[in-house]
């Protein structure tokens, strides 16, 4: 019973994450344009956090549980983390999404999505568009697909989710609803809640333009970060089982989150600023120092 309680505890945890996504969204109930200021901030706060987490948090505990103080397990999950990203971008980069679930009566939209590839700050977005076009019609086939692909995308953000609860129900954490939540699990849930912020801004901007309703918009936003609860379940039950590969467990989460702040986070705020004075730079330091400095009190907790 203690084990599906914190299964339970793990995956909410990985649903607040999710639906961080959809309050991307939320601005355009209120105001046409998204600032493409926040956006960078935002990524950057995002990218000092995890970045932060990961080397102080993550990589320090894999290191405490490594036997005999040789990190071999460890450092072959941060190769394994690295290497997942590689392989994950690999194969959405030869999917061809735009040939995908076409049927007759779509012809009148291929017009619509093909003019839907920005994001509103010049971003190339097929794989957003696509999402949105699906939404539009209701395309089940397409939606399923896009799932699919999106698990790819996002499991390494739940697999540091699921991970970062490895201690969970140990002395020493935060008692939040009657469990004792290790720092390390609030904090990333945090951080990847924060990251999915504008990426969900990211996902509504097309679906804006092609005049889908708010609604709609903040569950495609939500829609896509749907795996990420279902990856953490997965970490956390791993972990769990096999105590002795927790090494490799962490090494993995903090090789993959940083993998990806290095050639996903940081790019992609870049993009969005690439219009702002000095490219957005300023906003960006800013966000990531904000991160890092925040925190500063877990670290020394």
């Amino acid at each position: 019973m203690e084990l599906i309680e914190n299964l339970v505890l793990v995956f909410v945890a990985g649903l607040v994450t999710a639906l961080a996504t959809g309050i991307g969204a939320l601005p355009f109930f209120f105001v046409d344009e998204f600032s493409d200021r926040w956006n960078v901030g935002l990524w950057g706060i995002a990218s000092g956090i995890m970045v932060t987490v990961s080397l102080f948090g993550l990589v320090d505990e894999g290191l405490a549980y490594a036997s005999g103080g040789f990190p071999t397990l460890m450092v072959g999950g941060l190769l394994a983390g690295v290497a997942l990203v590689t392989v994950s971008d690999r194969v959405l980069d030869g999917v061809d999404l735009g040939d995908v679930g076409h049927h007759d009566h779509d012809h009148d939209h291929d017009h619509d999505a093909t003019d839907v590839q920005t994001d509103g700050a010049g971003h190339d977005h097929g794989e957003v568009a696509l999402e949105a076009k699906a939404f539009a019609e209701g395309d089940l086939k397409k939606l399923v697909l896009i799932l699919g692909i999106l698990t790819v995308h996002s499991f390494p953000e739940g697999v540091a989710v699921g991970v970062s609860f490895a201690e969970l129900g140990l002395d020493g954490g935060l008692s939040i609803l009657g469990f004792s939540v290790p720092l390390l699990a609030v904090f990333m849930t945090i951080a990847i809640s924060i990251h999915n912020v504008p990426e969900g801004t990211a996902i509504a901007i097309p679906m804006q333009a092609m005049g889908l309703s708010n609604w709609r918009m903040v569950g495609a936003a939500v829609f896509s970060s749907l795996p990420q609860p279902i990856g953490a379940v997965i970490a956390f039950a791993f972990v769990s089982w096999a105590e002795a590969f927790l090494p490799f467990g962490f090494g993995f989460a903090a090789g993959a989150m940083v993998y990806l702040v290095a050639t996903e986070f940081i790019p992609e705020a870049l993009e969005t600023g690439a219009d702002l004075p000095n490219r957005g730079y300023p906003q960006l330091l800013a966000g990531l120092a904000a991160g890092v400095i925040s925190m500063i009190p877990v670290l020394y907790v």
